[in-house]
């Protein structure tokens, strides 16, 4: 199957604002692939390259375009065979060699293809092909219920390989197996511990760290470590790896975070906890597997005593079981002081739902806020066509001048796209750079929230936002009132207060 046709669907599926018929849509491209073709395709569709981070940023984007070429001739086999040895890439001159492949590449792909692959490597796909909506598609191409393709999908930790053993008639009765990656349980948020246990009822409340996700397998002598994208990552993290030798099992699966600590003990900040990897330790809160028995559908509560069981204490999270919102209340407090992000509320009924982000498990955490300056905007795609979409974001500093701190598309309602459209074009400095990001004067103050900042090299303040989010503009606000890039940088202490 050549590379134009997943293309020419993605544009399609873009153009189609009902879900059944973009699931009918990709259901036809994947009755028409090879099995070996599936997992390609269904990683290019739901935007999540099966090569993973590739090094590949807008600045190697932008130093590798090319003309594009006049006809399809790239397949499906080409294309990820390159990608993966473009992800391959490292050492000395990798950055020189990485962009000759690019250029090599892109010259080979029509202007379409290269639009594609550029959105791609920038994680901009957004076109309405959700894994939700290729895992509707998927079994509908191959004639099995839903429900059993979503589950073989969470439990191989790859929506692509489960669909590709559906569609070439394989059984999805795969089980829980140490040793491959399974997609881990995701939470919904909460404002409140009070509010979060309305909606779980009694409850496991556990410390939320502010680490890395790390998913333990073992069987025998061989162990591996996962990240929550189900990357392996066992020979970075030697630490978490002996660690988990020490438990006295040679079989299971565990769930849990990687955190630096300093020389006091102290939580690191999530930035440096990821630079130390050499002395992270894991702190475990969930056990999926032990001795060759499944444990994900036996409610919360059991699965935590076998934990207990199984883990020495040293390596699991500090937890309560409780209904008392008070109590967890105490509970979260203790959590923040000790410098962690907050806690985890978990239904004690709660099986282990793979992949999925329910309303069983809740996350609560102080929501920071920061009153920051439009600087430019760039062209949406997709379905944000048309539209000024994801801000740059800066903060104020001495002489009256702004410093970029972060970008973010998330938040923005079809509304406050048109508004903030039309807003920014009245403020227009000029051509939009490379037909892309539109400059702007910086008139505009926008309310963010953020879970926090980190230490960055990539933006002259030295700090970045993460997860930031719109909340609103601030009309009743000048520029001159934004928040000062010394507040952002104040950020980085683990115990700064809530804006």
């Amino acid at each position: 199957m050549r590379y134009q046709r997943v293309v020419d669907v993605s544009l399609q599926v873009a153009g189609t604002p009902k879900r059944s018929e973009k699931t009918a849509i990709i259901a036809g491209l994947l009755r028409a692939a090879e099995p070996a073709e599936v997992p390609v395709v269904v990683a290019l569709l739901v935007g999540a390259p099966r090569q993973g981070r590739m090094g590949v940023g807008w600045a190697t984007l932008r130093d590798t375009r090319v003309a594009p070429a006049t006809e399809a001739t790239v397949s499906l086999d080409e294309l990820d065979d390159q990608l993966t040895r473009l992800a391959a890439v490292a050492g000395q001159g990798s950055q020189r060699e990485r962009e000759q492949r690019l250029v090599h590449l892109m010259g080979r792909l029509t202007a379409d293809e290269q639009h594609h692959l550029v959105r791609l490597f920038g994680g901009e796909m957004r076109q309405g092909a959700t894994d939700g909506v290729v895992a509707d598609a998927a079994a509908r191409a191959a004639g099995v219920p839903v429900a059993a393709l979503r589950r073989a999908a969470m439990l191989l930790g790859d929506l692509g390989v489960a669909a590709a053993r559906a569609l070439a008639g394989q059984p999805l009765d795969v089980g829980l197996t140490p040793l491959i990656g399974v997609q881990p349980m995701l939470a919904s948020t909460s404002a409140t511990v009070a509010e979060a246990l309305q909606a779980t009822g009694p409850a496991s409340v556990e410390w939320k760290l502010d680490g890395a996700r790390v998913q333990v397998h073992r069987r025998g002598d061989e162990l591996r470590v996962y990240t929550r994208t189900l990357h392996e990552i066992s020979a970075r993290v030697p630490a978490v790896v002996q660690a988990a030798l020490q438990i006295p099992h040679d079989e299971f699966v565990l769930d849990g975070e990687s955190l630096g600590l300093d020389a006091d003990g102290n939580p690191l900040k999530f930035q440096d906890s990821m630079s130390a990897s050499s002395s992270l330790r894991p702190f475990f809160f969930d056990l999926l597997q032990l001795g060759g028995r499944s444990l994900i559908d036996l409610p919360l509560h059991a699965r935590k005593a076998a934990l207990a069981d199984a883990v020495p204490a040293s390596l699991l999270l500090p937890t309560i079981d409780t209904a008392d919102a008070d109590e967890a209340d105490r509970f979260s407090a203790q959590a923040i002081a000790a410098g962690h992000e907050g806690v985890m509320v978990k239904a004690l009924d709660s099986p282990y739902q793979a992949g999925r982000r329910g309303a069983t498990w809740r996350k609560v955490k102080p929501v920071h806020t920061l009153d920051l300056v439009v600087l430019a905007a760039e062209w949406g795609h997709g379905r944000r066509r048309g539209w000024l979409s994801n801000l740059h974001l800066g903060a104020r500093c001495d002489g009256g001048g702004f410093v970029m701190v972060g970008k973010t598309f998330k938040g923005l309602t079809d509304e406050l796209l048109r508004w903030q459209t039309a807003e920014l074009q009245a403020r227009a400095l000029g051509p939009a750079e490379g037909g892309l990001v539109q400059h702007v004067r910086p008139e505009l103050v926008v309310e963010i929230a953020l879970d926090g900042v980190q230490r960055s090299t990539r933006y002259p303040g030295g700090v970045a936002l993460r997860f930031a989010r719109v909340r609103r503009y601030r009309p009743d606000k000048t520029p001159a009132e934004a928040d000062t890039i010394e507040r952002v940088q104040a950020m980085l202490s683990p115990h700064a207060p809530a804006g």
